[in-house]
């Protein structure tokens, strides 16, 4: 895995017929992915961005030519933006890029039983989750709340996890609706 480089934005569908296209920022700012300096894709091209509205935003390549047409943007649709992890600044004490923790190794709290290790950090909307497995151990997703990861120390490589009881989603579960994640019971 590509420990220099971090995701910062995905490319989204065409906006328009001049080049334009839509970027989902990862930034906690979204408007800041461009504070990063150059972005690069999964192909090594480098690429600058310009924003042009809410979320809309002009992609030019190494030679500062933007893209020429619906067509073009259209091609980039799904191109994943890193930056170097040099450009972002390090994580407080109890912060972290979730890049780092995948292909951690998670244990059980207490009986530091293996549960296997993190292989995707999922985030559509409703909350992050983790999904664990590897050799031997069985698929398993757990949101990313304190009540389930209890101890998450990138420094010491070490992840704690309680599994949950019950696994609650209480909210509006509408395409644009708000829900919460919560995890109850389990040991602890």
């Amino acid at each position: 895995m590509d420990r220099e480089r971090i995701l910062m934005g995905v490319v989204g569908r065409p906006h328009g017929v001049r080049g334009l296209v839509r970027v989902h920022s990862y930034a906690a700012v979204p408007e800041d992915l461009t504070a990063y300096g150059a972005l690069t894709d999964e192909h090594g091209q480098v690429w600058s961005l310009r924003w042009r509205g809410d979320g809309i935003a002009e992609l030019r390549d190494a030679a500062g030519q933007p893209l020429s047409g619906r067509d073009a943007a259209q091609a980039m649709v799904n191109r994943r933006l890193y930056v170097a992890r040099t450009s972002l600044p390090e994580p407080d004490q109890d912060e972290f890029y979730f890049t780092d923790l995948i292909g951690m190794d998670v244990r059980a709290q207490g009986t530091d039983a293996p549960l296997g290790r993190v292989l995707v950090v999922h985030d559509y909307g409703a909350g992050v989750s983790l999904e664990l497995g590897g050799q031997g151990h069985a698929p398993l997703i757990l949101p990313f709340t304190r009540a389930c990861f209890p101890v998450v120390d990138v420094a010491a490589g070490r992840i704690e996890a309680v599994l949950p009881d019950e696994i609650e989603v209480q909210g509006d579960l509408s395409d644009k609706g708000e829900v919460e994640v919560s995890a109850t019971g389990g040991a602890s």
